[in-house]
């Protein structure tokens, strides 16, 4: 057991310590929370699993090793655009790289954004475009604690995006998150992204690592949608065993707006998903989906909480998980209808395939209804390989493991045909198909290559 009470007093350390270099160039707001957010953090220190929402997930272990915590920007010693060059076909995309939580000071130029839209580093955001950055930094947190206050208090850098009144992004931005370095390293980036109304926008988020050394990424992304938006949030975490990442997303969601995020664990360590909604105004339409396939001693856990605030809105929800070998999976998900949310509807459903007796799964449906007028469903099932479906097959002359694949990937194409995004759809059905048979492998020359 790791001695939680070592680490925090580690951070306490490292934030005494590390105060000046914390607040260099950043908007001052960014230090104000830095001080309100690391007072309660030692008041609560890292979550254990006497936390509710972390019963199933044990993050010491994770937190106990000896990282380096970078406060200032390190230059890497190749171009990293010469190294990511994407191999999707047709995929056409603006893309941005962040090496271990910050804006990559060498990207491509993205002069041929649509005017009025900006894309740069959080850092140079909060002193260029103080207006925005002061509306919504640190608006969009309040429900959760813990790993969310940890990152506020040491966060120094990330992705701004911002998408004006009635633009349309007729391009996908694609972020790809690079963890590289020659030691242990923690990393906490912070995105915000704040799309107006009326807009239109989809972004790729793709998490990979190019080092044999123990990384954990806490990071924090704050979306804001406007009236009448669309925004779509595709999410795919594609790194080593030797990787753990915490991911915390909060979206907002203004009047008539309609969201989509898909969240796709691909590979990884220890993986932390929080996805916090808030259907903030009349007529929001939210859909949230999310895959994890694994195996080995994989650990993943999906926590979601969708909060209706108000009538007239409707969420989707379904996440649904392959787990192979000794891994451990967990999904907790919590609809919250509030009193003068009628005429809500809401669904919620995760299932799960168990391809052995040592796979483990914990599944925990929440619904809270505090409104008389709705229509609310959830459900979650744990189970195996319907024996007399594979017979079905193999009957007519499939071989058992490719019939056992071919099911398997019936059973996640479900989620992959929500992306709304062709290109990636079919990559990700790719590389899904070549994880269910164990062929992934590492491919530095794309920006969506996988660690096996």
């Amino acid at each position: 057991m790791a001695d939680l009470a070592k680490i925090n007093k580690d951070f306490n350390d490292l934030f005494t310590s590390g105060k000046q270099l914390l607040a260099e160039g950043v908007n001052p707001v960014m230090n104000t929370e830095r001080e309100k957010a690391f007072a309660a953090f030692k008041e609560g220190g890292i979550p254990t699993k006497k936390v509710e929402d972390y019963k199933y997930t044990d993050l010491s272990e994770v937190f106990a090793k000896d990282y380096n915590v970078v406060l200032r920007y390190h230059k890497q010693d190749v171009d990293l655009n010469e190294v990511f060059k994407c191999d999707v076909p047709d995929l056409d995309t603006y893309l941005v790289l962040t090496t271990n939580g910050w804006y990559y000071l060498r990207n491509n130029d993205l002069s041929e954004l649509p005017a009025g839209v900006v894309v740069c580093s959080l850092q140079e955001a909060s002193v260029k475009y103080p207006d925005i950055f002061e509306k919504h930094y640190g608006k969009y947190t309040k429900s959760d604690k813990g790993v969310v206050d940890l990152n506020t208090s040491f966060a120094q850098d990330g992705v701004f995006i911002y998408v004006p009144n009635n633009v349309v992004l007729e391009k996908t931005l694609q972020i790809v998150n690079i963890m590289r370095a020659n030691d242990d390293v923690m990393s906490f980036q912070r995105n915000l992204i704040v799309v107006g109304d009326n807009a239109q926008a989809k972004i790729l988020s793709c998490d990979h690592s190019l080092s044999n050394v123990n990384f954990l990424a806490n990071n924090v992304t704050e979306v804001c949608v406007g009236e009448n938006a669309t925004f779509d949030y595709y999410q795919l975490q594609s790194q080593t065993l030797k990787c753990s990442q915490i991911n915390s997303v909060f979206i907002n969601q203004a009047r008539s707006s309609n969201v989509l995020t898909n969240t796709i664990t691909l590979y990884g360590g220890l993986v932390r998903n929080n996805i916090y909604v808030k259907l903030d105004d009349e007529g929001c339409e939210n859909n949230t989906y999310g895959m994890y396939l694994t195996d080995k001693n994989q650990h993943v856990d999906n926590f979601t909480f969708i909060d209706h605030a108000k009538p007239k809105c409707t969420s989707n929800e379904h996440f649904k998980g392959v787990l192979d070998d000794d891994s451990v999976a967990a999904f907790t998900g919590r609809i919250t209808v509030r009193p003068d949310a009628q005429q809500t509807a809401a669904s919620q459903n995760n299932n799960n395939l168990l391809l052995t007796d040592r796979a483990k799964m914990f599944a925990k449906p929440q619904l809270v209804i505090d409104a008389d007028d709705v229509k609310c469903s959830h459900g979650a099932t744990v189970g195996q390989i319907d024996e007399d479906a594979l017979f079905y097959l193999r009957a007519r002359g499939i071989g058992e493991a490719e019939a056992r694949m071919m099911m398997m990937f019936a059973f996640t194409n479900e989620i992959i045909g929500k992306i709304r995004i062709e290109p990636i759809k079919d990559r990700i059905a790719e590389l899904v198909e070549k994880r269910l048979r164990g062929e992934i492998s590492q491919c530095a020359s794309c920006a969506l290559h996988c660690n096996k």
